[in-house]
């Protein structure tokens, strides 16, 4: 059986490591300098409850408030991975815009969204606390997940949750323990 093809957009404000993610992700390493990204495309395949997929992740320009929502981001993707920095009180703030930029150019009212709070390995420079975050991705009926690209925490977990979320919105729930809940 072919692998299933998957494209999913990084989003969020610059510097809270949407590059450092999908390279630690793909590549298994963490790029400890900051280069800004204009766009790359990665690609990785990966098994998730007995299903092959064709995991193709479009690492983005960082997003600011007066971005204009760019329209390619807007069609032939499957879900978006928006990640802010739980050091960053702006860069959470810059995701609940791009939030609303994306339902207004997607025209969903549900859309595969994995929220994404990153560098728990900054704990002591926190800004945003975990409940803040889980209460907006509650909001958006969203995944919610916190990572740490540096230290390789939750990081596979952060994509099985945005297939398992994209799964969910073409109406195939995934399987949990062997078991199929339809």
């Amino acid at each position: 059986m072919p692998s299933k093809q998957r494209k999913i957009a990084m989003m969020g404000y610059r510097s809270v490591g949407k590059s450092s993610l999908i390279i630690q992700f793909v590549e298994g390493h963490f790029v400890d300098s900051y280069d800004p990204t204009i766009e790359n495309t990665f690609t990785k395949f990966i098994r998730l409850n007995s299903t092959e997929y064709e995991v193709k992740l479009v690492d983005t320009a960082g997003q600011d408030e007066y971005s204009i929502f760019p329209l390619q981001y807007s069609m032939d993707f499957h879900g978006y991975v928006l990640v802010y920095s739980i050091t960053s009180s702006k860069s959470f703030q810059i995701v609940q815009i791009i939030y609303d930029k994306l339902l207004d150019m997607v025209g969903k009212i549900h859309v595969p969204i994995v929220l994404v709070g990153n560098k728990t390995d900054l704990h002591m420079e926190r800004k945003i606390s975990t409940e803040e975050g889980k209460r907006l991705a509650e909001k958006w009926n969203a995944a919610f997940v916190e990572t740490s690209a540096k230290r390789n925490e939750s990081v596979t977990d952060m994509f099985h949750a945005m297939l398992s979320e994209i799964e969910r919105s073409d109406g195939h729930m995934p399987e949990k323990n062997g078991c199929v809940i339809s």
